[in-house]
């Protein structure tokens, strides 16, 4: 069979190109760190990365999630342990009020003091977060949790609804508390044997007006209501903490999670450095035998010895 010089050269060219092609292409992994540099390198390593990457970034945006709502909870806490240390100083100064060696003109110095404190309790309730949304009007953010109706009394004026958000595959939780839920009523006698429901504001307003009237027994009312008002912000209170131990969990399982995933990430991509080097000094060493006996084959000529 005759083998023409153009074969040799062809050959020769086509077995140079696939040496270079293997040793730039290990020098691409070198210099990116990846031992899959483009998805035809390994289409089902590639496919397995997509996948990785796409489940890491569903990981991230349960951990953003997480941290929207525990700057939230911080707030609803932050409002609701201020109220409850504001109910304290009620409680203290009623319980002055009801000391029967007081005179009226102190009472009505205390009766101011107590109403200055229901704004203050007021304000807590219409706290806001960085967004400008109302912490405690259920789903109705954007209108203050409590306002005055047409009779100017303080009303409640969100709903009862809990916005629950996914913070996990099979995961999802409470990120807010209704105002309701918080500020209380309380169950009142009204004097004919029956049991009727008092606002949470009402409750403080009709306190200060009867240490303001020295009303010894509006005042004793007004003590047990405010017992049953703080009882139940320290409930809302214990419920938020309990919320943010939640997400102290939640955030634990969710780091375990995206561990595992960049792991098995970096086994699947991550090069191997050390057998690249090794690869790549194998293919300079290729591409130099190659060169050489090509270099020498250029050379034979049945001309040359002719001559």
């Amino acid at each position: 069979m005759k083998i023409s010089t153009t074969l040799y050269f062809d050959r020769a060219t086509t077995q140079l190109g696939n040496v270079q092609g293997e040793l730039a292409k290990t020098q691409e992994q070198l210099s990116t760190g990846k031992q899959i540099v483009k998805p035809s390198d390994s289409p089902d390593k590639a496919s397995l990365v997509t996948r990785l990457d796409s489940e890491l970034a569903r990981q991230a945006s349960y951990q953003d999630t997480l941290k929207a709502v525990n700057t939230r909870l911080q707030s609803e806490e932050t409002a609701l342990t201020s109220t409850s240390d504001v109910l304290t100083r009620v409680k203290e100064l009623a319980t002055q009020a009801a000391n029967d060696s007081l005179a009226p003109a102190d009472r009505q110095s205390i009766a101011l003091e107590i109403s200055s404190l229901k704004d203050q309790v007021l304000s807590l309730a219409n706290t806001q977060d960085t967004n400008g949304n109302f912490l405690f009007s259920g789903s109705r953010v954007g209108q203050q949790a409590f306002g005055k109706d047409a009779q100017g009394n303080i009303v409640y004026q969100g709903d009862q609804s809990r916005m629950v958000v996914a913070v996990g595959d099979n995961r999802r939780m409470n990120m807010n508390m209704p105002g309701s839920d918080a500020f209380v009523r309380v169950i009142r006698d009204d004097g004919k044997g029956n049991k009727v429901g008092v606002s949470f504001f009402q409750a403080l307003d009709d306190l200060a007006s009867a240490v303001k009237n020295s009303d010894h027994t509006g005042m004793q009312r007004g003590l047990t209501e405010v017992n049953t008002l703080q009882q139940g912000v320290s409930d809302a209170t214990a419920q938020v903490g309990t919320d943010m131990n939640v997400i102290d969990m939640q955030n634990s399982v969710l780091d375990e999670v995206t561990l595992r995933l960049k792991t098995t990430k970096s086994d699947t991509e991550d090069l191997d450095y050390t057998s690249a080097i090794t690869k790549m000094n194998k293919d300079q060493l290729a591409l130099e035998a190659a060169q050489s006996s090509f270099a020498k084959i250029s050379q034979l000529s049945l001309f040359k010895y002719m001559n």
